[in-house]
């Protein structure tokens, strides 16, 4: 995810997902064989009571370098979005726009977001369930417009890991009034039914996760993904390269 000479900003939002990337960063930092810099970015949506001392505080203790980006993307999100709606959707895209242009202002050339296993194994199921489509969040993508390189450090680490992590390392946590807050989310009723397979069959999501590192194009139905309409001309051409291969018979 990361090379040499690299400069990442690591999006921060106050929550345990990303305090925990961030430390484990700066733990890489220290040991890994690249050489590579961090900035610590907090996108300041003007939540109410949002404790705007805290992260600074945090950042300035512990030596990293840090810009507090203001933009109210809270009262556009509470004036667009009828109440009781999911708020996700446009919250996300005003966050993803302000980061994306912090991140060409700033010279960065990895934009590190804190999602875990359990969040891309979420968005799998929101995305087939409602969207009707196999996608999910991949560790390491580039952006639509080539701009952009965007990795997920904790791609691969259980949200339960990094809860118990979070808990011994008693980061100052900063609770989400926005679309955290909303208790109607289809992603809750998702991460229900994980936890509740997970009881149930103990080993299931660490397999569902795998599934998506392992992916049969030719046994899914995607005819853009893998040509089906090819396979006739396909076997002709191995049943002649069969023949070709053939051996001579013994005529003597």
């Amino acid at each position: 995810m990361i090379q040499d000479g690299d400069k990442v900003m690591v999006c921060l939002s106050g929550g345990k997902d990303s305090y925990t990337m961030l430390d484990l960063l700066m733990s890489l930092q220290r040991s890994a064989p690249v050489k590579f810099d961090l900035l610590a970015v907090n996108l300041d949506q003007k939540q109410p009571d949002f404790p705007t001392q805290v992260l600074p505080e945090y950042l300035t203790e512990i030596g990293v370098p840090f810009r507090i980006v203001e933009q109210d993307t809270y009262s556009v999100v509470k004036r667009v979005i009828p109440e009781g709606k999911t708020m996700c959707g446009l919250c996300s895209r005003l966050r993803r726009g302000a980061l994306y242009r912090v991140a060409a202002e700033e010279g960065v050339t990895k934009i590190a977001l804190g999602h875990h296993r359990d969040d891309i194994l979420e968005t799998f199921f929101l995305n087939m369930f409602h969207g009707g489509r196999m996608k999910a969040m991949p560790p390491k993508l580039l952006t639509d417009d080539r701009c952009h390189i965007v990795i997920r450090p904790l791609a691969y680490c259980p949200e339960k890991v990094i809860a118990r992590y979070a808990r011994q390392r008693q980061f100052p946590i900063i609770p989400c009034k926005l679309c955290g807050s909303q208790d109607n989310l289809q992603r809750v009723q998702i991460k229900q039914m994980l936890t509740q397979w997970e009881r149930e069959s103990p080993g299931r999501v660490d397999s569902i996760f795998r599934s998506l590192q392992h992916v049969s194009e030719s046994h899914l139905a995607d005819s853009q993904l893998f040509d089906f309409q090819g396979l006739e001309a396909q076997r002709s051409l191995e049943r002649e390269s069969d023949a070709d291969a053939a051996p001579l018979p013994w005529n003597i």
